[in-house]
């Protein structure tokens, strides 16, 4: 099972990170490929549930599996989508360091339509765009 695990330094503080990536529906806050994000809750089967409209067309339907505000970090999945994955299930996470904080951003999934390489490359762009994203913000 392919899985991908990325992370970057940012020269801020792990809170000011969190503030703006944190919510799960903040994905249009910060990264360039998320155009709009719509979130559906389901009160009476605690799930969250959030339809990410992709630059370009198409969308992405992800179930928000676990948040900690105060450890900084959440986890989802991913029900629908066009990339080429299936059992998708990611975590970002951030988390104080010397000069700052780090945000990790990891995933395991099988690759669905390609090769497992290319489902690698392709979550990788994914990250990689949002963290450069992160340093034109936050700098570094």
């Amino acid at each position: 099972m392919p899985n991908v695990t990325l992370s970057m330094p940012l020269p801020v503080s792990a809170k000011q990170v969190w503030d703006l990536i944190g919510g799960f529906n903040a994905l249009p806050n910060w990264h360039p490929i998320v155009e709009r994000s719509e979130v559906e809750e389901d009160k009476p089967n605690r799930t969250t549930t959030r339809k990410l409209h992709l630059a370009g067309g198409g969308t992405v339907v992800e179930r928000l599996t676990e948040q900690d505000d105060d450890k900084k970090v959440y986890s989802y999945e991913i029900l629908e989508s066009p990339l080429p994955v299936k059992g998708y299930k990611a975590t970002i996470r951030v988390r104080e360091s010397e000069n700052g904080s780090e945000v990790e951003w990891s995933s395991d999934f099988e690759a669905e339509g390609a090769s497992n390489d290319d489902a690698v490359k392709v979550i990788q762009d994914i990250y990689n765009t949002g963290f450069q994203n992160l340093r034109k913000i936050f700098g570094g």
